[in-house]
Parts: C-alpha cells; sequence; structure tokens
C-alpha cells in the first residue's frame, strides 16, 4: 500500500507539534503532525480524500486519505469558541475532494483579534504514522509538509495477517453506562483528544453511541463527527478485560445522567395530554405496548478476510432475499422502500468501505458497521432535516444484516398484542411494517419528523402514526392505556374513564362511518346544493394506483415521479417513463391522471447527477428550478409523457413555480417536443403554487396555466417561515393558518377570473377539518392519501356551499391557526348538518 503525501495546506510558518500554544496539542494527545501558523484567510485540501463530516464544525476539516489515513486541520486554536464567525465552508462535508481544492475561508484579522492564537495544527488522527516531514520555516500552499505510512501497511507488514479474532476472556467483560456531555463547546477536539489520550492504559475496545451513531473513543476524529453538545445524553459500551476500570476513568471526564437523589426517586410515568407531530391521520386506542431496538454488540477483531468477507456476502444475500419475498407482497410505499434497500444493501460504495475494515482485520459485522454508519453520519451531519431522517434507512439495513450475522433472522419478530399503541424512541422502516403486520393500533416515537420514512409507510397503511413526541412518552408504563389521536396531534396517557369510555364510542361510530364510506366511495362526492367536488389520490409509485381507484378515487390528482430517479445510478429512458405512466394510466381505468414532473433537489438527491452543495436546499435547486439547469431531463420526460395512450390522456403539473417564466420555459420544450412527435394538441399544463411568490402572481400564472395547484406543504412551510421537517417546529407548522389561507383565497379568485380549476395536493387536501373552508375558499378538487378518500367523499356530500363561504369568510379574519381550527369545530357543533364532522 502507497504512503500518502500530505502537502501544506496553509501559507505561513511551520513549526513542530510541541511549539504549538495548547497543551493537547503539544503533547501530541491529538496525534502527531505539524502546525502552521498562516499568513492568509485560505486553506486547501492537503491530500486528496473525502471530507469527513464534523457537524456544527466551520474551523476544522478531516480528510480522509488513501488507506484510511484521517488528517485534522484545525484553523486556530480555541476558534471553536467563536461558534463559526470568521469561517465560511467553501465545500459540503461528505464529497471527494482533490489536493489543493479550496476548503474554507476565514478571516485573518477578525481570528487575530477574537482567537488565542492563529498557530493551526495539522494532525495525522488516525489510520497512519508519519515517515518523514517538512522542517521548520516559511512554508508554501502546496508544499510537502508530511508523508505518512497508512496504518493497514502497517499492520500487514508486522503481522502478515489479521488476528484470529477477540479472546473470549475479552469478550466476556462487556459493560455499558450512560453519560452526558459537559464540555461547554461540546465534544470538539481538545476534550476529544484528552479522552482519547487518557483510554491508552486500557486495552478495551470503548465506544460511544448517539442517537443511532457510534463512534471510536481512540478516536478524536470519530467523536467529533457525532456533532456532540453540552448535555447531550451518550451511551458508552466498552468490551474487555479492563472494561470497568475504562469506564470508571471516563466518568472523570464526562457527567452521570442524573444526579443520585434524583436516581433514588425516579419521576413518575406521564399522565394527562402530551402533544405531538402527525405523522398519518387517524385516532386509535389501546394499552401501551414498549418497543426497544437492542444494539447488537460486535467483536472488531475477525478470524481472517476471506473467512469473514464470505460471511459478509452470505448475510447479504440473505438479508437482499428476504427483502425481495416482502417486495412481493407489499404495494405502494412499502414496496418502493423495500427496493431502495436491496440497491442500498447492493450499493458499492458500501462494500468498498467495508471491504477496507475486512482488510484490516476488522469482523464481518464490525466492518459493515462502520461502513453503513460512515454513510449514515454524512446524512445526519447534513443541514436538511429530511436528508438527515434517511440516515435511518441504512441503519436499517445494518441491523437487518448484523442480525444474519448473530445467527438470527433479518427481522426480529414482534409480538405486540394486536391493537396495542406501540410506543418507542424512533422506529426503523422494517420495524414499522412488521408491527403494521403484527396489527398494532398505532405508533407513538419520541424522536422523528413528519417526513421520514416510517412517516410515509404509517400513512399509506392507514396506520395512525405521531412523532416528535418527547422524551416523556418513554415513561409511559407497559400496558397503560392511552388514546393517539393523530387527527388533533396529541397522545392522551391514562385518561378518567369517563373520557376513556367516550374515545371507545367516538372511535367505534368511525369504524362504523369508515365500513359505509368504503361502501359509498365508488358514488360522486356532490355537495347538498349540488356541486361536484372531485377527489383524487395522490400516487407516489405505480403500484398505488389500483389501490386508489378501490378507495373511490376519482383520478390522480399528484403523481409524483420521482420514485422513477431515486436510488439509481442513471437517468430512466423515455421508454421506461412511458411504460410506467401507461400503466398508472390503465391502471386509472380513464380517470384523470395529472403528472407532475421531476421534483428532484432539496431533500431528493440522485446518484446520477451532480447539484451544487447548496447552504439551504429547500431555497435552492428544486423543482422547476432543477430542470431548468438540466433541461435534458426535462424534454425525456415530457416526451414520454406527450406518448401515454389515449392523446391528451394526461395533465402536466410543474413543481415550484415563481411565475410565469418558469411555465414558459416549460411550454417551450413541451410545443418542441409535440413537433417532433407530430402531436397538435396540447396536454393541459398547470403550476403548483408553493411559494407566496406565486400566491402572489396568481392572476398572471392563471392566464398563462391551464389549472393552478396548491402545494399546502412548501406554502405553509414558506409563509410560516417553519421547515415542515424541524421535529420541534413542525407541530405548529398548520395549512389552516390565516396567513396562508388568504394566500390561497387570493388564488382562487385569481383563478376563478380566468375560469381555471384550483386544486389542493397538499397534507391539508387529506384534512378533514379543512375541508369546508377549503370549498369556502372556492377549492372544488383536492388530491388527498388514497386511504382518506371514502371519508372526504362522505363529509363533501354532507356540505353546504353557502354555509362554508361564510365559515371561510369568518376563517379569514381569525389571527391564529388554533383559532380557526376552534371556529370549524363551534360551528360544527352549531350546525351539524351543515359543516360535518371531520
Amino acid at each position: 500500500m502507497s504512503r500518502v503525501v500530505i502537502l501544506a495546506p496553509l501559507a505561513g510558518w511551520c513549526m513542530p507539534l510541541a511549539e504549538v500554544p495548547d497543551a493537547v496539542f503539544a503533547q501530541g494527545m491529538a496525534g502527531d503532525g505539524l502546525a502552521i501558523d498562516p499568513v492568509e484567510g485560505l486553506l486547501r485540501a492537503p491530500c486528496d480524500g473525502e471530507l469527513l463530516p464534523m457537524r456544527d464544525a466551520k474551523h476544522a476539516v478531516t480528510v480522509r486519505a488513501a488507506g484510511g489515513v484521517d488528517l485534522l486541520v484545525h484553523v486556530g486554536i480555541d476558534s471553536v469558541e467563536l461558534h463559526g464567525a470568521g469561517f465560511e465552508r467553501l465545500v459540503a462535508d461528505a464529497r471527494y475532494v482533490r489536493t489543493g481544492d479550496p476548503l474554507v475561508r476565514f478571516d485573518l484579522d477578525f481570528l487575530a483579534r477574537r482567537a488565542k492564537s492563529l498557530v493551526s495544527p495539522i494532525i495525522v488522527a488516525a489510520g497512519g504514522r508519519i515517515v518523514r516531514r517538512a522542517p521548520g520555516g516559511r512554508i508554501a500552499t502546496g508544499e510537502f509538509l508530511l508523508e505518512v505510512e497508512p496504518a493497514a501497511a502497517i499492520d500487514a507488514a508486522q503481522a502478515g495477517a489479521p488476528s484470529g479474532g477477540a479472546r473470549s476472556d475479552d469478550m466476556a467483560h462487556a459493560e455499558l453506562r450512560n453519560f452526558v456531555i459537559p464540555f461547554e463547546h461540546g465534544l470538539h477536539a481538545r476534550p476529544a483528544a484528552q479522552v482519547a489520550a487518557a483510554l491508552r492504559p486500557f486495552s478495551a475496545q470503548v465506544r460511544l453511541a448517539f442517537r443511532g451513531r457510534e463512534a471510536d473513543a481512540r478516536s478524536p476524529v470519530a467523536m467529533m463527527a457525532l456533532g456532540l453538545r453540552a448535555g447531550d445524553a451518550i451511551d458508552v459500551h466498552a468490551t474487555g478485560a479492563d472494561a470497568p476500570a475504562a469506564l470508571a476513568m471516563l466518568e472523570r471526564w464526562f457527567s452521570p445522567p442524573r444526579d443520585p437523589v434524583a436516581s433514588a426517586a425516579p419521576a413518575p410515568p406521564p399522565k394527562g395530554r402530551i402533544d405531538a407531530t402527525i405523522a398519518s391521520r387517524g385516532v386509535a386506542m389501546g394499552a401501551c405496548a414498549r418497543w426497544e431496538r437492542p444494539e447488537i454488540a460486535v467483536a472488531e477483531r475477525g478470524a481472517g478476510e476471506k473467512r469473514e468477507s464470505a460471511a459478509l456476502e452470505s448475510a447479504l444475500r440473505t438479508v437482499v432475499a428476504h427483502l425481495e419475498s416482502l417486495m412481493a407482497q407489499a404495494q405502494g410505499e412499502g414496496h418502493a422502500l423495500l427496493a431502495a434497500h436491496v440497491e442500498l444493501a447492493r450499493d458499492p460504495e458500501l462494500h468498498r468501505r467495508a471491504a477496507e475494515g475486512l482488510g484490516r482485520g476488522e469482523t464481518a459485522g464490525y466492518a459493515w458497521r462502520r461502513a453503513t454508519r460512515a454513510t449514515a453520519n454524512v446524512l445526519a451531519a447534513l443541514d436538511d432535516a429530511r436528508m438527515r431522517e434517511r440516515a435511518a434507512d441504512l441503519l436499517d439495513l445494518e441491523h437487518q444484516v448484523l442480525r444474519v450475522l448473530a445467527g438470527e433472522p433479518p427481522a426480529a419478530a414482534h409480538t405486540v398484542p394486536r391493537g396495542a399503541i406501540v410506543i418507542a424512541d424512533e422506529l426503523l422502516p422494517s420495524q414499522l411494517m412488521a408491527l403494521q403486520r403484527a396489527g398494532a393500533g398505532g405508533v407513538c416515537t419520541a424522536r422523528g419528523g413528519p417526513t421520514s420514512h416510517v412517516a410515509i409507510l404509517a400513512a399509506a397503511a392507514g396506520m395512525p402514526a405521531l412523532v416528535g413526541a418527547g422524551a416523556a412518552v418513554l415513561a409511559i408504563r407497559d400496558g397503560t392505556r392511552v388514546v393517539l389521536d393523530a387527527e388533533h396531534g396529541w397522545l392522551d396517557v391514562d385518561p378518567p374513564e369517563a373520557q376513556w369510555t367516550q374515545a371507545q364510542r367516538a372511535l367505534e361510530a368511525r369504524r362504523v362511518e369508515d365500513a359505509a364510506d368504503s361502501q359509498a366511495s365508488r358514488e360522486p362526492a356532490t355537495t347538498r346544493d349540488g356541486v361536484r367536488i372531485h377527489v383524487h389520490a395522490n400516487l407516489g409509485a405505480s403500484a398505488e394506483a389500483a389501490p386508489a381507484v378501490a378507495h373511490g378515487a376519482d383520478g390522480c390528482g399528484l403523481l409524483r415521479t420521482e420514485f422513477l430517479y431515486l436510488d439509481r445510478r442513471e437517468a430512466p429512458a423515455e421508454e421506461e417513463q412511458l411504460h410506467e405512466y401507461q400503466a398508472i394510466g390503465g391502471a386509472l381505468g380513464g380517470r384523470c391522471l395529472t403528472i407532475r414532473t421531476m421534483d428532484i433537489g432539496g431533500d431528493k438527491r440522485l446518484a446520477f447527477l451532480p447539484l451544487p452543495d447548496e447552504e439551504n436546499p429547500a431555497l435552492g435547486l428544486r423543482g422547476v428550478r432543477a430542470s431548468l439547469e438540466h433541461p435534458r431531463l426535462l424534454r425525456t420526460q415530457l416526451a414520454a409523457i406527450l406518448r401515454v395512450q389515449p392523446p391528451g390522456a394526461c395533465r402536466i403539473l410543474v413543481p415550484m413555480v415563481t411565475d410565469v417564466a418558469d411555465v414558459r420555459f416549460v411550454r417551450a420544450i413541451l410545443e418542441e417536443e409535440m413537433r417532433r412527435l407530430g402531436l397538435g394538441r396540447s396536454p393541459l399544463v398547470g403550476a403548483m403554487i408553493e411559494t407566496p411568490a406565486s400566491a402572489l402572481l396568481a392572476a398572471e400564472l392563471a392566464r398563462e396555466c391551464d389549472f393552478l395547484s396548491l402545494g399546502t406543504n412548501d406554502l405553509a412551510q414558506y409563509t410560516l417561515a417553519i421547515d415542515r421537517a424541524h421535529p420541534r417546529l413542525a407541530a405548529r407548522l398548520d395549512a389552516l393558518h390565516p396567513a396562508v389561507l388568504r394566500l390561497i383565497a387570493r388564488v382562487t379568485e385569481a383563478a376563478s377570473a380566468q375560469g381555471r380549476s384550483v386544486s389542493v395536493c397538499g397534507a391539508l387536501g387529506s384534512d378533514g377539518d379543512a375541508l369546508p373552508v377549503l370549498v369556502g375558499l372556492g377549492v372544488h378538487e383536492i388530491s388527498a392519501v388514497p386511504s382518506s378518500i371514502p371519508r372526504l367523499k362522505r363529509l363533501a356530500r354532507e356540505l353546504d356551499t353557502q354555509a362554508c363561504r361564510e365559515l371561510a369568510r369568518r376563517a379569514l379574519e381569525l389571527p391564529t391557526a388554533a383559532a380557526v381550527r376552534d371556529l370549524v369545530a363551534s360551528t360544527r357543533a352549531a350546525h351539524p348538518a351543515l359543516v360535518p364532522g371531520g
């Protein structure tokens, strides 16, 4: 294995670490290396490699070079206390960088005034040994600095082959302790290096675990990548004969989770109402069933690369076969998710990372865990909350493979009582599907967000689910009676008998209603005064079309075509897209099919399409903006849509429109493809109203488009300035907020003046409480989750549009979303025949 040459990432004065004005770096606790006192404010890549995640750290970067050498560059001393001020990251984490690439720009004068020192250590933090270094003195950017021998090459030369696995007496000693991070600025370079140095006298394997991610406590870089902040609670696993002594030492550095008095008198389990975020609408009640996912212990040292490689390949084949067997029985979102997990199991980058670990003598389980968590850590460190949630998919796959390696089936058997309300910290997607098969009545998690795969799967299955309820729910005792209300967003814990009985009656009445609604779902939804309300389905995969029709969908109001683009290594060809669209149109039986053009960017990144790294992806290249950057993809998609038979069977919906220029761009390409195909009549083209700008320009857009569609999720997000994936704020994101309703009113008025229809395809369309307000504002077409369609059609039949218009008028004058919902409830109580229950 060749040596790694490190070039100076900064221009300035080179010096030995012993001259750094900080004991941790000077004494080599963080690792061996050199330091540079910079004379310019630009940090460049010191070598080729992967930029590892260092959450919230703008003052430091870590590059993983060939052979697993981790190089830490720390700009300044005590610069962590500046919290990023004076620094500008030029490249996002998890990118492969080339030697000399600009990484960080910093204000030299600002740092000179604020930081303890500008001296910047360049440290070999892990994976190698320095064999040659530059002399002290003046050094220019790009000049030779260090030469490093990778640890894997050293091991091979010294041992010839990996050791035969962990000793049984070592593995017999395994302990787990809980601690809290006490450091004011979190676990940054100095305390991480001190912890790693303090562990050197011990042979125990020690790992820190935080929110499903792990780090080797002997690696300062790995610990820094966890992004631990002051007050974060961590689990520390220690394995080996001196594990107790190692943990006793760590207690000097970390704080215990609670004081002895609190430990002796634990807080009583919660009672009353706990607010949470709605992930999947519905109501359920039953006994609480706590669900915990045990961490699977894995040894580090393997029985030889050949044997461990064979074990990992066998486990992966078993998991893929299991996933494919489930795919054969799944539909819709479940099928799409399982297919994505199969692709992950075959991902060459995960296999490459695991192979590196196997080459270092690691066990199959240890190498696979390191590989999956390295990628999951990258996702978890991204600014976009939706991408962070996708790390759960990797952890899910990791868990299944580790179970097989441990001699268990890929998925654990779930034996919760039928109808139980499952309480968990977080759930993996495969666990949610297993709980659904086991007959769980509903789910409430302490963490997680409303856009996670678990939330999507629960909604597709019609299982009521709440997320982001906080740690209080984890203290609810097994068997406690709870009412999960995922229509209003709360969990009632151990309610009084009278309240429980009332909830039982309401739920039974709802079951009777649902049965009746299902029987009448094929009938049209016409209000009491003769206004037709079209209730369409939101679809995200071809397998969902037939079930939507079975639920009574009048058509498809939104086909999210991203299922054709995600989790693949090349763009879908025109013929493949045509086949999928034609199959969906056939399943809909001639009903309306509204195809949204690719809504990529933001939280939907494509492996085959490099998009720039963005500070705020939600405000960047997404929707039609990405199509403007890559018109070839849009052209292929439009050509496929135009070829669907019969001609004109599809409507085209353009996402994230800002103004008429966006629509004209799409129409220009559409007309070119029509001429190429010899077509004379254009399909209907609509714009998604998802931003305040497009809502305010609705009159102009209505003249340019054939219809308008309100994407209320993003419209509410951008209007209220609340990230719809934020676990603590998402509960406040209510599209019935008067500010959003006033924009909707402006859109419907502008569309009506031009004779254009307006539909709602966001989450508000599935909200029965919102239906009378939307109808009152002039919305006569909604697109919803298929399972909610029968109920929505029944509610629409019971409406009186005049009463709805009066209700909407009053709602527009109110100050908050809560006030609007109270108005709907009070109006329903006073006039149930005109405004039925949602």
